[in-house]
This record gives structure tokens, C-alpha cells and sequence, in this order.
């Protein structure tokens, strides 16, 4: 799957689409799911042109996965989840159902 740089996560890093922020950082972005899927629904994006975890595991700077893993974190203790419990979820290439190109 190549990276779309017309992907919805692409337009609203650039500021093209609004989203409701919840972390940011200067690799990362974390940010409330308009179609929510659970009681607590947040997709954490890198800033970079990633399209899946292998990818971004293969390219990105040290700094950007330390940044990603860190955003990661924080977000879920922001939202209170950290004591509760939580689930990561990212899905990879079109056998997954990866509808957006972009590590999510």
C-alpha cells in the first residue's frame, strides 16, 4: 500500500480538516474518532508519511518511534484509560480492512 498524501489523516494533519485533539506531540497527534467504535474511541497518528506499522518501524527516526510509543502512553493516561484497561488495534494493508493509508 503506498502512502495517499490525499488521506483524510494527511488533510487534517495540515490543518485541512478539524479534529478534537487530545495529545500532541512534534511527531505525533492524538485525536478523538468521528465514528466512534467503543466508549472510548482515540486514533494516535504519527506526523510522518507512514502507512503501517512495518513501515514505520523500517523508516521512521528512533526519535519518531520513541515519540509515537510515548503519545501512545500518554493518551491513554490522559483519558483515564491506563487504569482501566485498554486495547491497541492497527490494521495493515487490505486483507486487515486498512481503509486509510496512514499508521493509525
Amino acid at each position: 500500500m503506498s502512502y495517499d498524501d490525499n488521506n483524510i489523516f494527511a488533510k487534517i494533519l495540515r490543518g485541512e480538516i478539524p479534529c478534537s485533539k487530545v495529545y500532541e506531540t512534534e511527531h505525533s497527534l492524538a485525536f478523538q474518532d468521528i465514528n466512534p467504535q467503543a466508549k472510548v474511541h482515540v486514533l494516535v497518528i504519527p506526523k510522518g508519511r507512514y502507512t503501517s506499522w512495518d513501515d514505520f518501524s523500517d523508516i521512521a527516526e528512533a526519535s519518531e518511534r520513541a515519540d509515537y510509543v510515548t503519545a501512545i502512553g500518554s493518551t491513554a493516561r490522559i483519558l483515564g484509560v491506563d487504569k482501566t484497561g485498554y486495547r491497541l488495534l492497527a490494521n495493515h494493508g487490505r486483507d486487515s480492512h486498512q481503509d486509510v493509508p496512514h499508521l493509525h
